[in-house]
């Protein structure tokens, strides 16, 4: 279908606003399905693996679409948990407009103002739909204000309910100026009058759209000034430009579960919701922007999934030209070539083939070699690549141990398979703390993970808390020497070197005792510096054991002495030692020099670092007490308190070694109306108390 005849909308909101529900009622709405499913059943279109299922929610973003009118709506149903962001910015990447579906028993919640984050950054048209008008404790007009607050004077309501709550059938609609009048059964309404007591209400509403619409086109403003209004194509197009353009954030009403409003919706999406054409196209790295009628085929890879006994699954939106079966399209990042033996378009689970996808169209293929999420792929000799998917931050971490001692290998193959489709987990193998990491976005997303491993590839595996990364330094200079001897027959080894070291800051003045013949200052791969001077005079160490004499002193810094973790900000003066014209070599001097820096060390001071994270908490008033006192046990400096909106904002320094399962406790404490992020800050020196305890936790270890 033509990119000018194509919707790509995204259902995004809070968990349990409803948005599975009322992709159901569209696509039932617009024919594309002959009974409407249940979550409770879990029969609907979107969640259709056994996990969503199970648990009666969705946790993959779902593509299906619907024929409206001369239109193809494609529409991509998302998570509400914000441990499953991912899918919901890698959604937004694609579609044109955003509907935001609202609870409208529970207003504006802290999931809606995590996503409203991410469509501000994406600049993705938007409208919002207030759902659950028919609920008992449905109020409308809480909600509409929320929305209005948070989200500024653009969010106009368009409809109003008549009346809400288990009695709601009527829907007062001041884009039209009509009223609609459902059955029990919902469905197509019937149109009546406006009552009298409500005209001057829904004129006032209406006044203000032909205001907005005539303020987005010159032409549209003059006849507004000459005639004071705009007729229904008139007002469709200004709209259409304001919508695009973001100065107009349009509400409606409905009642997904008694399919009472979404018809109205789609017609609106149809009608007035940009199509891929109306965009500026996609993002290029080199900062232009791609036209959709640019004639050679380029499209973008936004998710992948493998599933059984299909492999890997690739979704894509077609951002130029026009792909056909068979096509062969080159990856940008990797070169490999592409064959497009398959095409479909989705219905959840359900697929089928098509010939070709034009520009703007939203697709699937299966079994690419080498292409993966955020992959651009074009015809062959076209050089481009769109910007890629900005995932955010972990915000958990967890180590991982399997049941078998030999699975190991066949578990880290499955989790990197899984990490290839979910940029949001990041599976890490650490050297210094000999343990593998999971990092993801809370406990549910890594629940999931271990579901997905357990169920698909049969390996059982446990969560244990995670060791931290540990840094060592010292806080007073210490001199002392080491002479290494060795004889076993023949050449033996012999060398003797006599060191300072100190404490590290930048700028501090050399050493007045010492004669300096040499400076090497070394960035440490794992941060912090290494400064090295060679102070020998007269030639009692040959300077060819220079980079033995370094290298012994980096291994022992690999391996701290008080917990064998990564050691930095020191400055080692090597001013004295012996050499036997026979005996020495670089081992012996590696061997002397490292003896000699782990006994300087641990006379001079040293001390115990620890990873600080910047936390940054918003939270609901009612709350904010429970979740000061829980930072309090957790070490945390508070360093700011505010407010952002409607949410009480706290930032913090807190130790990582403080945050373990944060996600879920915050969750707890706050009955899901808080959200945080975090960011690595600092490594700052652990109070003594603590110090002592993690070393006499590793002598323990070590025994």
């Amino acid at each position: 279908m033509d990119g000018h005849k194509i919707r790509n909308t995204v259902l995004l909101g809070h968990s349990g606003s409803g948005k599975t529900t009322f992709a159901e009622t569209m696509l039932f709405e617009a024919g594309a399905i002959k009974r409407r499913g249940s979550v409770e059943d879990g029969s609907t279109t979107s969640d259709f693996t056994n996990i969503e299922k199970e648990r009666g929610n969705s946790l993959f973003s779902s593509l299906m679409h619907a024929h409206w009118k001369d239109s193809k709506i494609n529409i991509i149903d998302t998570p509400g948990s914000d441990d499953f962001i991912g899918e919901v910015v890698s959604s937004l990447k694609v579609a044109d407009t955003a509907l935001v579906v609202l609870n409208a028993t529970q207003g504006v919640e802290v999931g809606t103002e995590i996503i409203w984050e991410h469509i501000h950054k994406n600049q993705t048209p938007s409208l919002f739909v207030i759902n659950q008008i028919d609920h008992d404790k449905s109020n409308y007009q809480n909600t509409l204000e929320q929305a209005q607050s948070r989200f500024g004077n653009k969010v106009v309501a368009i409809q109003y309910p008549l009346n809400q709550g288990a009695e709601f059938d009527t829907i007062v609609d001041a884009l039209r100026m009509t009223m609609y009048k459902f059955g029990a059964d919902g469905g197509k309404p019937e149109k009546v009058a406006i009552p009298e007591d409500q005209i001057a209400k829904a004129q006032e509403i209406h006044n203000q759209l032909v205001e907005i619409a005539a303020e987005n086109d010159e032409g549209l403003m003059e006849k507004f000034f000459d005639e004071g209004t705009l007729s229904e194509e008139e007002l469709t197009k200004g709209l259409r430009i304001a919508l695009a353009n973001g100065d107009f954030f349009p509400v409606f009403i409905c009642s997904a579960t008694q399919n009472k409003g979404s018809g109205r919706i789609m017609g609106f999406v149809n009608d007035v919701a940009p199509t891929p054409a109306d965009r500026k196209g996609a993002f290029l790295a080199d900062g232009s922007r791609l036209s959709l009628d640019d004639g050679n085929t380029s499209l973008f890879i936004y998710k992948t999934l493998s599933e059984p006994q299909v492999g890997m699954v690739s979704y894509f939106k077609v951002c130029s030209g026009e792909l056909k079966a068979g096509d062969e399209l080159v990856n940008a990042s990797n070169r490999g070539a592409e064959r497009f033996n398959q095409m479909f378009v989705a219905e959840g689970k359900n697929r089928k083939a098509v010939e070709n996808l034009k520009a703007g169209d939203i697709g699937v293929t299966v079994k690419l070699k080498s292409s993966h999420t955020n992959d651009t792929l074009s015809v062959k000799g076209t050089d481009r690549k769109i910007t890629p998917i900005e995932f955010p931050a972990p915000r958990m971490r967890t180590a991982i141990q399997p049941s078998g001692k030999g699975d190991m290998e066949k578990l880290m193959k499955s989790l990197q398979s899984i990490a290839e489709e979910d940029p949001t987990l990041i599976v890490e193998q650490s050297k210094s703390l000999k343990q593998t990491i999971l990092h993801g976005q809370g406990q549910l997303h890594l629940d999931l993970i271990k579901y997905r491993v357990e169920k698909v590839n049969n390996l059982n595996f446990g969560f244990e808390k995670p060791k931290i990364a540990y840094r060592e330094t010292i806080t007073r200079s210490a001199d002392t020497h080491y002479r290494h001897k060795k004889q076993s027959g023949g050449s033996g080894q012999f060398a003797e070197v006599h060191m300072r070291i100190e404490p590290y800051y930048e700028d501090m003045p050399l050493p007045a005792d010492l004669t300096i013949r040499k400076e090497m200052e070394d960035e440490l791969p794992w941060g912090g510096k290494l400064v090295f001077l060679w102070c020998i005079v007269g030639g009692s160490i040959d300077a060819k054991y220079i980079n033995a004499i370094k290298k012994g002193i980096l291994q022992k810094m690999e391996d701290g002495p008080l917990t064998g973790s990564y050691c930095q900000n020191i400055r080692v003066s090597v001013f004295d030692g012996k050499m036997h014209a026979v005996d020495s070599n670089d081992m012996a001097f590696m061997l002397a020099a490292g003896n000699a820096f782990k006994t300087a060390f641990n006379e001079a001071r040293p001390k115990l670092l620890e990873p600080i994270y910047d936390v940054e908490i918003l939270c609901a008033d009612d709350v904010m007490g429970e979740i000061m006192g829980d930072l309090q046990t957790r070490r945390a400096m508070i360093v700011g308190m505010g407010a952002e909106g409607h949410y009480q904002k706290v930032m913090a320094k807190v130790p990582l070694a403080e945050m373990y399962k944060y996600s879920s406790t915050l969750r707890s404490l706050s009955q899901g109306r808080a959200k945080f992020k975090r960011a690595f800050a600092e490594y700052a020196e652990m109070p003594a108390d603590v110090q002592a305890r993690i070393v006499a936790q590793q002598e323990e270890v070590m025994a």
